[in-house]
This record gives C-alpha cells, structure tokens and sequence, in this order.
C-alpha cells in the first residue's frame, strides 16, 4: 500500500537522508521507517590492488556498477595510491580518482619531506618509479626493502635494473601483465626507453601504482652488497653479491621451473 506508507512517512518527526539502505525481504512499513530513520546508508567501495596499472584501474572503475559518469582525464601512471576506497552509491567515476590521486600525493608528500638525502632520488616521481619496479618484482613483504637496495647497488656503479616487469609494461602497452605467458629472450631487445635491460638507470616513468610498503621500502632500504636475483620458486627470490653465484642460482632456478612444468 504505497500510499499508506507514504502518509506514515510524512507523519514521522524526522527527515529522511538521501541515499541506499539495505531494506530485508517481508520488512513491514514500520521496520522500513525504522530503516529510513537510522540513517544507515549502504557503504560501497572499489579496492585499487598494489600493483595494478592506470590502465588496469581504469577498467576495475569502468566496471564497478554503482559508480556513474566516465573518467575524463586519465591519470599518469603512479599517481593513484593501491587502497580501499569508499563512496555512496552513484558517486562520480571522477571522484574516485581524485581521491586515489589525493590520497598518493598526500602519502608521498610524507615520506619525501623525511627522506634520507643520501638517497640518489631527485624528485618524488624518481622514487615512485624505482617502487612501481620494487611492487612489480615482488608480492614478498620481507623482500621489498632488499631489492630496493639491490636496485640502489647497480644505479650506484651505472649496471642496469634489467627488470622483466619494465619490459612487460612496454611490450602489453601500459597493461602490465602478460596473461599467464611467459617473458622471452627477444622481449628483451624491444625498444623502448622503459626497457631497463637496454638502458641504464630508471625508466622515464612509473611502471604501475605502488603501495605503501614499495613506497617505504624505497625510502627505507636495506644496505647490502647484492647485485642480483632470481625466483626461488616459492614466491620469493635468491640473491647473490657476484655473476658466478648468481649464474648458479639461476641453473637451480632452471631446474625448479622444470618440475614445475612437469
């Protein structure tokens, strides 16, 4: 009885906040009143993984149904800050990342004010880019202060980072992931100034949106003498301080990935 809810409505002693409520099946009016009353808009929210591309983002946007309106202007690649956003149903598309882009200025303006200047970081955007590389190589959290230092080593002595996920960005235009295939030899040789393995020190730009924790470790790194690594097989990596060692990590490696295969 549509009417008489609405006249219920109208009587009650209070406004009602615009917005979604969860209402449960059979609820009767004085329930739903109840419901109205409390205010108790539903929470909606979209979660920006560590990790993901701009192009990534944008499509997780594109598709979450209880936003509305397009993304006018994309963002550059590692302004938006990998979290959990909340928002109203039918917030703006916009609005969201404007928030993730607030939210990554904001956090990084943090950490630069309280940066170690002995670091070989010119600009905040020079360490975005090394902790897009250090999210990219590792989903280990014990790991991300190691290889930011290791990457700091071959900077020092002018080695390149020759970091897959710098050429996986190049060759998947922006996408960043290979979808389940592998990364070959002739990968290596693409041209691109992003290409880490033909050119020394950093790419020109981010290769994703870094978390917190890339983002500290890059500020934070762990002094060390290595120069390389390769995956252990278990999610993790070895290192090594010298090309011999590292060669033989790399057979061990090799022979890992063999039984996997099987």
């Amino acid at each position: 009885y549509p009417q008489i809810f609405y006249a219920l409505l109208r009587w009650q002693p209070f406004s009602i906040k615009a917005g979604e409520y969860g209402i449960p099946a059979h609820a009767s009016m004085q329930q739903i009143i109840d419901i109205l009353h409390s205010g108790r808009i539903i929470q909606r929210n979209v979660t920006l993984a560590e990790g993901l591309t701009v192009k990534q983002t944008l499509i997780l946007i594109a598709n979450n149904i209880y936003l509305t309106g397009d993304v006018t202007q994309v963002p550059a690649e590692g302004t938006l800050l990998p979290d959990t956003y909340n928002f109203l149903r039918g917030a703006t598309r916009d609005s969201i990342v404007k928030r993730m882009q607030e939210a990554q200025q904001k956090f990084m303006t943090g950490l630069w004010e309280k940066r170690d200047l002995a670091l070989p970081l010119k600009t905040p955007e020079e360490a975005v880019t090394l902790a897009s590389i250090v999210e990219k190589e590792t989903g280990v959290g014990t790991e991300r202060a190691r290889i930011a230092g290791l990457f700091y080593n071959r900077l020092k002595i002018g080695m390149p980072l020759q970091s897959d996920p710098t050429v996986v960005y190049v060759i998947t235009d922006g996408l960043g992931h290979m979808g389940g295939k592998r990364l070959y030899s002739k990968n290596l040789e693409v041209e691109s100034p992003y290409n880490t393995y033909r050119n020394n020190g950093l790419p020109p730009g981010p290769i994703a949106n870094p978390g917190r924790a890339a983002l500290e470790a890059v500020f934070h790194p762990e002094a060390h003498e290595y120069l390389y690594f390769v995956a252990n097989g278990t999610g993790g990596h070895v290192f090594a301080r010298t090309l011999d060692e590292h060669n033989a990590n790399v057979a061990k490696w090799r022979e890992i990935r063999k039984e996997m295969e099987k």
